[in-house]
């Protein structure tokens, strides 16, 4: 089978910065200067992580991200795949 030439438009399930800057745009809303505080990520987190990313600060925050980064490229991996076959079915 032969392939299509690629465009030259960056898709978000191409750049995997993108996808992450999209994913935390969206997740984010309401604490996109502070995203320890919001209840949704804190949850989001701490079912991930557990018990290790209750009650996170602003320095927790980001140690637990830089620490954890391999494990949440994966998972930004999958919300994009997960997003891709979602766009294919509507």
């Amino acid at each position: 089978m032969i392939q299509k030439p690629r465009k030259s438009v960056i898709r978000f399930c191409d750049s995997p910065m993108l996808n992450a800057l999209r994913y935390y745009w969206i997740t984010a809303k309401g604490y996109r200067l502070r995203p320890w505080k919001s209840p949704y990520i804190q949850w989001r987190l701490e079912t991930f992580y557990g018990k290790e990313a209750a009650n996170l600060d602003a320095e927790k925050f980001f140690d637990l991200m830089w620490r954890e980064r391999a494990r949440m490229r994966r998972f930004l991996a999958w919300v994009a795949e997960r997003r891709h076959d979602q766009k294919r079915k509507h």
